[in-house]
């Protein structure tokens, strides 16, 4: 209803400008708010004292003239001017009696706009290291990123969801020789497991795996396998990344490129099995699992690095590439290409960035955890350096939700094995409520799971509580026809203007913000405003339901409350499946 009356008010503008009142060069930024009293009015709109200056006349002057030049609508009963030059709007009941009907006839489309139309909008999400299953730290964010990209669907962009895993690089080698070093144990050989090293049972699953299908075939002697291997921690002199480096090195020589590969692509694929049928069963799905070693194939990596370097932004030093960050605002420079040869994550993510915008991509968006935050500006100045535009990166940073469980924290480490899994907290609380709980907050404030709540049913659990809304409205279908009713709907449009009570008014006045709740949520990436939204409309349907009987003998009275909580139905449908959310009509 804001983009209605924001229309009506630009045409009056546009009047005032034809007649000279107004400068024709200026674009008004009209906006439309909720009175906070209904006294005053159902919206409010201050655009008279913006524009009262230019206009050169007392704000009050100016609103006069434009509540003059409205056009004429059967939406707007009546408008005053209050305070210094507020204009508010009365809306007639024709106007929320429309909004019913636009539920009813739009269906899942109610809600949904077109402001996005033509926008190609990448949104990158969870994408956690494939070295062990998701935790419940990763669930957020994956809940939180199919929220926000159900939302610019929403609201008409074309959205491409898309994993990035990172299966090169040093953590991956570490998971490999985990695999392998557990291999050797059943094998027979005398292993000390690295304290570095990946120690998850899902570990000795992958092991037992490869073992039960290639026998010894990967056995080597322990001696050979630590062969040179510097001191683990914990020994005189140790240090544990140099000792899982040495054992790294060791494996690739002892077993060769093709059985390295071999036991990397047993731990690898694994776990990205484990991780896609887990975010699947969780509602989540990805047009693309985008492949970090896909970047050095095809030669991306080396092509951002030589950007850099053409445009004088990378150095040579003590036999490393750098990049010049320190010039666009960092600490200090930052290593591209390691004196090993090896190039770093940093120049990875470079080449990935780069990809993406290479696709044609309006907008591309990134959800990471919020430990990351210091990492968004280097990846914005990389950027910048190769000739990219950095605005077109957006990093939405989500803290890690805390699990407690009998009042106790639960510690989460991928390397210790000591973690609660994505699937272990659906199996407890379900994918509902496990969905709503991830995105009732902001997504950068910090959020204890609390347990207890997200399996209890009463109505301090917003998910049952919303939910218990639906199944509420589709009980009364039940009793209808237990009862011997028929439901006309066109005698119910029809007879809309029987609803008077103030419950009804009520209803339907939270009715008419939901187009505009997801509009707002999807520009501002926020799904919390649809949670809210939802409980507060289901707050408005219990009250609703407790005070009046829908199930009258008056027909068109029966009907007008039948096609209202339709309307209500439908919105409440729509609002969870944005949320991942199911919508049962039974609890």
């Amino acid at each position: 209803m804001k983009h209605q009356i924001k229309s009506l008010v630009s045409q009056s503008i546009q009047a005032l400008q034809q007649a000279g009142t107004l400068d024709n060069h200026i674009e008004p930024n009209i906006k439309i708010e909720h009175a906070r009293d209904k006294k005053h009015g159902d919206y409010a709109c201050n655009i008279a004292m913006i524009l009262a200056k230019q206009a050169k006349k007392n704000p009050r002057e100016l609103a006069e003239e434009i509540i003059n030049h409205l056009p004429v609508s059967s939406l707007v009963e009546k408008t005053e001017i209050a305070g210094p030059g507020f204009i508010n709007f009365y809306m007639s009941a024709n106007a929320f009696h429309s909004v019913v009907t636009d539920a009813l006839d739009q269906k899942q489309a109610f809600g949904r706009s077109d402001i996005g139309k033509g926008k190609q909008i990448q949104v990158e999400f969870v994408s956690a290291n494939p070295t062990g299953p998701l935790h419940v730290g990763h669930g957020r964010g994956a809940a939180y990123g199919a929220t926000v990209s159900n939302l610019l669907e929403a609201a008409g962009y074309n959205v491409h969801r898309e994993y990035y895993v990172n299966d090169a690089g040093r953590q991956m080698d570490i998971l490999g020789t985990s695999v392998w070093l557990r291999y050797l144990d059943l094998c027979g050989e005398t292993i000390v497991f690295p304290k570095n090293g990946y120690q998850g049972d899902y570990i000795w699953d992958f092991a037992a795996n490869l073992h039960r299908e290639n026998g010894d075939k990967f056995r080597h002697p322990s001696d050979k396998v630590f062969n040179a291997v510097p001191a683990d921690e914990g020994e005189d002199g140790g240090d544990k990344e140099a000792h899982i480096d040495g054992l790294i090195k060791n494996a690739r020589a002892l077993l060769g490129e093709q059985d390295y590969n071999t036991v990397f692509e047993e731990g690898l694929n694994r776990i990205l099995d484990d991780i896609r049928q887990d975010l699947e069963e969780f509602g989540v799905t990805y047009d693309d699992w985008f492949s970090e070693r896909k970047l050095f194939t095809n030669g991306s990596v080396d092509k951002a690095i030589k950007r850099l370097q053409d445009a004088g932004h990378a150095y040579e030093q003590n036999g490393a590439t750098w990049f010049r960050s320190s010039d666009f605002g960092d600490e200090k420079d930052r290593v591209l290409v390691r004196e090993n040869g090896i190039k770093t994550y940093f120049a990875s993510d470079i080449a990935y960035h780069m990809d993406k915008l290479e696709r044609g991509y309006d907008r591309v968006i990134d959800v990471w955890g919020a430990d990351h935050h210091g990492y968004v500006p280097r990846v914005k100045a990389a950027l910048k350096a190769i000739g990219d535009d950095p605005d077109k990166l957006d990093v939405l940073l989500v803290q890690f939700a805390v699990l407690y469980r009998n009042g106790e924290k639960v510690q989460m480490s991928t390397r210790s094995g000591e973690f609660v899994t994505l699937r272990e907290l659906r199996d407890e609380v379900g994918n509902d409520a496990a969905r709503f709980f991830y995105v009732m907050h902001k997504c950068e404030q910090h959020m204890d799971f609390d347990l207890d709540l997200a399996k209890s049913r009463s109505n301090d659990n917003p998910v049952y509580y919303v939910q218990y809304a639906h199944a509420r409205i589709c009980s009364v279908w039940r009793q209808m026809q237990e009862k011997g009713f028929a439901f006309d709907e066109t005698a119910g449009r029809n007879a809309l203007d029987k609803l008077v009570e103030q419950h009804e008014q009520d209803l339907m006045n939270n009715l008419s913000r939901y187009p505009e709740v997801v509009e707002s949520a999807a520009i501002n990436h926020e799904p919390h405003q649809i949670a809210y939204y939802l409980r507060d409309l289901a707050n408005h349907l219990h009250t609703y339901y407790n005070a009046h009987q829908f199930l009258v003998d008056d027909a068109d009275v029966r009907n007008a409350r039948l096609v209202l909580i339709s309307a209500v139905r439908q919105t409440l449908q729509n609002g969870l499946e944005l949320l991942g959310v199911s919508a049962p009509e039974s609890m």
